[in-house]
C-alpha cells in the first residue's frame, strides 16, 4: 500500500512535468469553475447561501473523487492507484505556472505590452500602468503564492491520507482544490456571499502557506530566510499570502510591491554579515533576479513533490 500510494504521486509529479495540465475542456477544476457560475447571483441571505457553499461544495467535489478512486480500486488496484496519480496530478499545478512567468519575466525586457497582457494568467490587477520591474514583481510574487495554493496544500492533503487510503487521499485532495477555486470565484469584498469561501480559505491555508515558505528557503539555499521574512509576512492583507511572498523577496534581496496594497522591501546583507534596509528604493527585480526566483519556486515544487511522495510511504 505505501508503495502505491507513492507511486500516485510520483504520476502526478510525472504528469506535471510531461503535461503541465489538461486541456480546459477536460480539466475537472475547469469543470468546477462552470459550474460554480450560477452561484454567483444576488441571494436573499448571502452570507447563509455562502456558508452553505462553502460547507458542501468541496465535500461533494471530495466525495466524487473518492468514490471514483475506490470504484477503480475495486477492479484493480493498480487501476486505483492510476486513478489516485491522475486526481492528485489535476488538484496539483506547478508547471503552468511557472511557464507563465517565465514567459512574463521574458517579454518585460522586450515586450512590455504581451508581458502585462500575459500577466493577467497570474495576478489579478490590472496590469496597464505598470512598468518592467513592477511587472516582474507581480510575476514572482504570483509564483510564490501560486506555490502554496496551487501545489503544496493539495498535495499534503494527498500526502497525509494516502498511507490510510487512497481514496481518502485523493478525496482530500479535491476538497482543498474546491476550498481554493471557491475563494478565487468568490472570495472577494464585492461578493456578498464570499465571506465564508474566503475564510475557510484562510484556515485550510494557514500551514501550507508557512510551509512554502520553507521550502522556498531551502531550494533557495538560506533556511534562515523565513525568520527574515516575518515582519514582510504580515503587509499583505492575507493571512497566508504574504509567507511565501516575502520569503522569495529576501532571498532575492529585492522589492516586491503591489502598488496601493504592500510592499515587501527585504533586507540585504552585508559583507560583515549584518543587515541593511533597502527600505524606501526602488530596488524591483530586474530580469536576471526574476528569473531566479522562478527557478527557486520551480526547485521548491519539486522538493514538496519529494517530501509527498517520503510521507506517502510511511
Amino acid at each position: 500500500m505505501p508503495l502505491i500510494a507513492a507511486g500516485s504521486v510520483a504520476l502526478a509529479a510525472a504528469g506535471d512535468r510531461l503535461v503541465a495540465e489538461p486541456p480546459a475542456e477536460l480539466h475537472p477544476v475547469a469543470w468546477l469553475g462552470r459550474a460554480l457560475g450560477p452561484l454567483d447571483r444576488p441571494w436573499h441571505r448571502p452570507r447563509l447561501a455562502g456558508v452553505a457553499t462553502a460547507l458542501l461544495v468541496p465535500l461533494l467535489a471530495a466525495g466524487v473523487v473518492a468514490g471514483v478512486v475506490a470504484l477503480g480500486g475495486g477492479i484493480h488496484p493498480i487501476l486505483g492507484a492510476g486513478v489516485a496519480g491522475l486526481a492528485c496530478f489535476v488538484t496539483t499545478s506547478r508547471r503552468m505556472l511557472l511557464d507563465e512567468a517565465r514567459a512574463v519575466v521574458a517579454a518585460s525586457e522586450t515586450d512590455l505590452p504581451t508581458a502585462r497582457a500575459r500577466l493577467r494568467a497570474l495576478a489579478g490587477r490590472d496590469a496597464t500602468a505598470l512598468s518592467a520591474g513592477e511587472v516582474r514583481s507581480a510575476a514572482v510574487e504570483s509564483a510564490a503564492e501560486n506555490l502554496s495554493d496551487g501545489l503544496v496544500a493539495p498535495l499534503a492533503g494527498f500526502a497525509l491520507l494516502a498511507p490510510v487510503s487512497l481514496p481518502a487521499a485523493a478525496g482530500a485532495a479535491a476538497w482543498i482544490k474546491a476550498v481554493n477555486t471557491l475563494d478565487s470565484t468568490f472570495g472577494y469584498r464585492s461578493v456578498p456571499m464570499g465571506w465564508a469561501p474566503a475564510r475557510l480559505d484562510d484556515i485550510v491555508m494557514w500551514v501550507p502557506a508557512r510551509a512554502s515558505a520553507i521550502l522556498l528557503a531551502v531550494a533557495g539555499g538560506q533556511p534562515g530566510a523565513v525568520r527574515r521574512a516575518r515582519s514582510l509576512a504580515r503587509r499583505p492583507a492575507s493571512p497566508n499570502a504574504g509567507w511565501p511572498m516575502a520569503t522569495i523577496a529576501v532571498l532575492l534581496g529585492v522589492r516586491l510591491s503591489k502598488p496601493g496594497a504592500y510592499d515587501l522591501t527585504a533586507n540585504r546583507r552585508s559583507a560583515d554579515g549584518r543587515t541593511a534596509s533597502n527600505e524606501g528604493s526602488d530596488d524591483l527585480p530586474t530580469q536576471a533576479n526574476a528569473e531566479r526566483g522562478v527557478a527557486v519556486v520551480s526547485r521548491a515544487g519539486w522538493l514538496a513533490f519529494g517530501l509527498a511522495g517520503v510521507i506517502a510511504l510511511c
